[in-house]
């Protein structure tokens, strides 16, 4: 069983104004097989936990450790974290123009494997990912996102998920700008994940509709940069009817676009 256990995370990211703190006291322990919803109002840090956790260089560890299996990844490069078993699937994937998602993708998994996948093996892999996720056979020949909708794009996130087999993957609003048929492919994608290998889940999200798909075994509640409220799956249902207001600092502005 893998474990990542986050302690007292603190980070910070440059502004106009200086720099501005915006993890203040994260802690956190995942394991396999878990999944946790994270949820909470605009601008309260779920993203710069996300991106943190991956090694943005927008973000800077002020202090505090994030521990793999009993090693701080906060001291890794982000392709040394990917290696140890972390996956961040982007709320706004980027195009890769030049690069097909073929050689990208079997790039990925020979740098995670540490050798390269047997060519026969990996296209029937490839192609009955594509194939379960929905996903046009032709996509594999076209650049990384380039052109891609916005449901496309978070269908190639799951595939790199669901070929990639990483220990802990943390879904940064994957149900950001999907209909409810992306949704429902989308979310089958990551339990399969979670089934094939016992994925450990971080889901940041300000909806319910995912939970619907992707049941969580935890919820917290995320706001100003700690979590203030942890319980079960009822937890999501209260919060979809009452918002999120009361957690809220006195004064604090929720639509900050920082975090």
């Amino acid at each position: 069983m893998a474990t990542l256990e986050i302690k007292d995370l603190y980070a910070s990211v440059e502004t106009k104004e200086g720099k501005k703190q915006i993890l203040k006291g994260v802690n956190l322990t995942v394991n396999s097989n878990d999944t946790h919803a994270i949820m909470g109002p605009n601008g309260s840090g779920k993203s710069t936990l996300a991106y943190t956790l991956a090694g943005h260089p927008k973000y800077e560890v002020d202090s505090g450790v994030a521990l793999l299996d009993g090693v701080d990844i906060l001291t890794m490069t982000p392709d040394e974290r990917a290696k140890a078993g972390l996956f961040l699937a982007m709320q706004y994937p980027v195009e890769v123009p030049g690069v097909s998602m073929t050689n990208f993708l079997r790039t990925a998994k020979t740098e995670i494997d540490g050798k390269a996948p047997a060519i026969r093996q990996w296209t029937k892999d490839l192609s009955g990912a594509m194939q379960k996720l929905r996903m046009d056979p032709k996509f594999a020949q076209r650049s990384v996102n380039e052109g891609f909708s916005g449901g496309e794009k978070k269908r190639a996130e799951v595939l790199q998920l669901e070929l990639l087999k990483p220990k802990f993957a943390v879904l940064d609003e994957t149900d950001s700008g999907l209909d409810v048929d992306a949704l429902r492919i989308v979310s089958e994608g990551v339990n399969r994940a979670k089934e094939n290998s016992g994925l450990g889940i971080l889901m940041v999200t300000h909806y319910t509709r995912i939970l619907k798909y992707i049941k969580p075994d935890i919820v917290h509640v995320f706001a100003d940069g700690h979590f203030v409220k942890t319980g079960g799956p009822e937890l999501a249902d209260e919060l979809e009817e009452s918002g999120y207001d009361r957690y809220l600092p006195e004064g604090s502005n929720s639509e900050s676009a920082l975090a």
